[in-house]
Formats: structure tokens, C-alpha cells, sequence
């Protein structure tokens, strides 16, 4: 719980319909300005089958932000590895996102340090995020909350 009521908790399937419909926010605000070969659409056509098999998955985290039964936040996670080429598990921060009108209340903040939590009981040793170039005040979100840039995948139209 917070001072501003929004409560952060793992999903459960009741929460589906928050969560997708956070998720379609999500990319039609990032992904969709930024990439034109996303299909902005996913969320709403596999969306929903995604987070099921992710709620029952252990190494698979989805939660959310609750105000009083309002979904207004959600994040995902997962933890793979190790492999042989990396041989430490690593956990990866899949998607934040909060609604406009509750950012700046450290929600985000509170997601991602659940995540955090979770992906050290886990296992995990490296925890990873993506963020566009362009979206830089995500960039500065994240790195706020501990993450440095470590490498930068460049891309070409062809």
C-alpha cells in the first residue's frame, strides 16, 4: 500500500483485462510512435493468451497496480538461463507501464523494485530492461531505479 491507496500485487486472471488493456496503452504510446514494425494490435489479439500462460509459469512475473479494483499499471518479467553461454540466470523487466494520470507517484518505482525482489529469489544474478533511444524519459526512469545502459542494438530499415 501507498499514501496514494494504489496497491502493487501479482495478477491473477480476474486482472486480464486490466493488464491488456494496460499493455495496448503501452504500445500504442511507445512502440507505436516509435516502431513501425510493431503490430500495435498484439496486445489485444494475444495479449490475453500471453498473460494466462505467463500467470501460471513460475519464471514468469506479471503484476499489477491496483487502485480500489482499477487496474491503472502493469508490469512483466522473466527469468531464463543459464545457459551455456551465459551461465548465470538473468531476469528480464518484459513491460511497465502506468496510467498518465498516476505517474509521478513511485508506482513505477514500486513495480520495478517487486521485480526486483522476485528476480533475486529467483535465482537471478543480471536483471535487463529495453527502452527505445528515443523514449528518453523512460531511459532516465530506469536508470533511476538502478539500470545502466550496457549495450545499444542499432537497426536499419530495408
Amino acid at each position: 500500500m501507498s499514501d496514494n491507496g494504489v496497491v502493487v500485487r501479482p495478477a491473477t486472471a480476474a486482472d486480464l483485462d486490466g493488464v491488456v488493456a494496460c499493455s495496448s496503452a503501452l504500445f500504442a504510446e511507445d512502440a507505436g510512435r516509435r516502431d513501425p514494425s510493431l503490430d500495435v494490435n498484439w496486445p489485444r489479439e494475444h495479449g490475453p493468451a500471453h498473460f494466462t500462460a505467463a500467470l501460471g509459469d513460475p519464471a514468469r512475473l506479471v503484476m499489477v497496480a491496483d487502485d480500489g479494483g482499477r487496474i491503472v499499471g502493469h508490469m512483466t518479467g522473466s527469468i531464463s538461463g543459464p545457459t551455456s553461454m551465459r551461465p548465470v540466470p538473468v531476469a528480464t523487466l518484459g513491460s511497465i507501464y502506468v496510467q498518465p494520470a498516476y505517474r509521478g507517484q513511485k508506482i513505477g518505482s514500486r513495480l520495478v523494485a517487486e521485480f526486483r525482489t522476485w528476480a533475486g529469489g529467483g535465482g537471478a544474478q543480471y536483471a535487463g530492461v529495453t527502452a527505445y533511444a528515443g523514449n528518453e524519459a523512460a531511459i532516465r526512469f530506469y536508470q533511476r531505479n538502478g539500470f545502466a545502459a550496457r549495450s545499444i542494438v542499432l537497426e536499419t530499415a530495408l
